[in-house]
């Protein structure tokens, strides 16, 4: 294996994480001007090239509109950033966003039985052994963190079994928000990863080609530890 030299974070990276952190955090509000490159430079003490490539990331990202020869403006990124916003909206100064955690599961629960239902109609069998496989891990393994990383190993499989790009890369973003929050999430997630049952009906159906069938348990599995986190949400908002 070829190795190189780890490379230290540039300067337009962290230019790009502060102007980033600022929008999120609302410390910059949408329709805000930007200051000017120059003044951006003089304050972070960067070159105002480095400033400027700084900014076209944010743009790429959806967060700001850059006008030549006018001012930077903020976008409200709930209406215009991507997917690929989502880690950084789920883990904010090391702290859980119980909210973005909410809409990720709502997100599971909705495409999870679809995604499941296409496995069973495209892969059917050739899924019964590497499903199998993280099943019985789930049946030995106690540690509520490695218990989580096996339920994303079955999940994988299934997501490649239904054979579709766009789900994929869903599935792919969803997933690098998720990992960051595993421990945080480790109580809420106990509904879902310690019921091994749950996940060998799922198996069954899908491996016997069944898609409706896989469809439910699919929606079985993943409904309660949903249902666990909008009720300890709706608790805490209550407390508010």
């Amino acid at each position: 294996m070829a190795l190189s030299p780890v490379a230290r974070r540039s300067v337009p990276e962290d230019v790009f994480e502060q102007i980033l952190a600022d929008v999120i955090s609302g410390e910059l509000s949408p329709g805000e001007s930007l200051p000017s490159e120059r003044r951006l430079a003089e304050v972070l003490g960067v070159s105002r090239p480095a400033v400027r490539e700084a900014l076209k990331r944010v743009a790429a990202a959806g967060l700001v509109e850059v006008r030549q020869g006018d001012a930077t403006t903020v976008r409200d990124y709930k209406k215009t950033a991507g997917l690929d916003l989502l880690p950084r909206l789920l883990l904010r100064a090391g702290e859980l966003d119980v909210h973005v955690a909410r809409s990720i599961l709502e997100t599971r629960l909705h495409n999870g039985p679809k995604i499941a239902e296409l496995a069973a109609q495209r892969s059917g069998p050739k899924l019964k052994t590497p499903l199998q496989n993280s099943i019985d891990r789930l049946r030995t393994e106690n540690d509520p963190v490695e218990l989580q990383m096996i339920a994303m190993t079955f999940w994988d499989d299934i997501v490649d079994g239904a054979d579709s790009i766009a789900f994929r890369l869903m599935y792919n973003t969803l997933r690098a928000a998720y990992e960051p929050a595993i421990t945080a999430l480790a109580t809420v997630m106990s509904e879902e990863v310690g019921h091994p049952e749950a996940y060998q009906k799922l198996a069954d159906a899908i491996s016997a080609g069944k898609p409706q069938a896989a469809g439910r348990a699919a929606h079985q599995l993943l409904e309660p530890a949903t249902s666990a986190l909008i009720t300890a949400i709706s608790a805490l908002e209550v407390q508010r």
